[in-house]
């Protein structure tokens, strides 16, 4: 065995016939008796043989191998995003590549061309926040490779594309705001090359100005929306005494930084100032109180993204290239943002 790694040809020399009959039996060929399968399969166990999915996928055309890049997954919407993804690919008899971009546009520029190298089927991703160009995404489509965007997609991408109405989500989460008294709503966002967070803001800034109230620059804050970020942001409005009595933020975590300062510095919520998150992340139903925030349908995004992907796959033509599907987001309304009974 070579490396230390056995191979088709290891395994048929011990059972004295030939490679072509291990890999018709490996395959599951009707051609190769029930007899010798159980042989070839009982003989590759003990050999601890493994596939080269590489050499097969070059042999067949397929690996039934699918990229997933995210830029994190210990978040609990790309975790269900992937679980809802994994459902359907299982059922089709497909397995997942799950990578990791942590936001960084090298890194996920590397990715892509390792999945490449893997021989994938098709890409699926959620592009990252630092993401400056999408030429590494391009040379997937110039291979004829599918590749599925969702959440964080590109408009230079012609691609199809499964997302949630983050105009809409922002819309409703600030309009709910206004009606429960706030006046002046401090917005918490990120680069806006980044579709969710240019949707959410024009979401924002539509509902105060269909309201009657302005939209101040100064309320809207820039950030990578980590805890840290909102717990900084929170606390240099507060030190700036710039008057606000409710908080919209684009992400679950820099809002739960900002309830900390806030509470930190003497305030009460919600009778002082009113906060709303985007993402319902679980911690967001244990706080005290729990947030309000919006939630994102992450299981079905995902299960709709890979039958986006396999309908892409199997399809004959590219009639389908470019298919958008925009999923309704929910408001989870908690006692974060609604006035207390007396």
């Amino acid at each position: 065995m070579r490396n230390g790694k056995a191979t088709i040809h290891d395994i048929a020399e011990k059972l004295q016939v030939t490679a072509s009959t291990v890999s018709r039996a490996l395959n599951n060929n009707p051609r190769i008796s029930e007899a010798t399968k159980k042989k070839v399969l009982k003989t590759a166990k003990e050999l601890n043989y493994q596939p080269n999915n590489i050499a097969s996928a070059l042999r067949s055309g397929k690996s039934r191998l699918i990229g997933v890049i995210v830029p994190t997954a210990n978040r609990n919407f790309f975790s269900s995003v992937i679980r809802g993804i994994e459902e359907i690919a299982n059922s089709l008899n497909y397995k997942i590549i799950i990578s990791q971009s942590y936001d960084e546009f090298e890194k996920e520029v590397q990715t892509v061309e390792t999945l490449l190298n893997a021989r994938v089927d098709g890409i699926i991703a959620s592009i990252g926040k630092n993401t400056e160009n999408v030429a590494h995404f391009q040379k997937v489509l110039k291979k004829g490779i599918p590749l599925v965007l969702f959440d964080r997609i590109s408009n230079e991408l012609e691609v199809s594309q499964v997302v949630i109405d983050d105009y809409f989500g922002a819309y409703q989460t600030v309009e709910h705001l206004i009606q429960n008294g706030c006046k002046r709503i401090v917005h918490f966002t990120s680069s806006q090359r980044i579709n969710i967070y240019k949707e959410r803001k024009r979401g924002y800034e539509d509902a105060l100005k269909e309201n009657g109230l302005e939209v101040n620059p100064e309320l809207i804050l820039f950030s990578n929306m980590q805890l840290e970020d909102g717990r900084r942001i929170m606390q240099e409005i507060i030190d700036k005494k710039i008057p606000f009595d409710g908080v919209f933020s684009s992400s679950d975590y820099s809002i739960m930084g900002a309830m900390q300062v806030l509470k930190e510095n003497g305030f009460n919520i919600p009778q002082d100032v009113k906060l709303a998150g985007f993402g319902n992340e679980p911690f967001t139903s244990f706080t005290e109180p729990a947030i309000t925030t919006v939630d994102q349908k992450s299981i079905p995004m995902g299960k709709i993204t890979a039958e986006t992907f396999f309908e892409l796959l199997n399809s004959e033509t590219v009639s389908i290239v470019g298919k958008k599907t925009i999923l309704k987001p929910e408001l989870i309304i908690r006692n974060s943002s609604i006035n207390q009974k007396k």
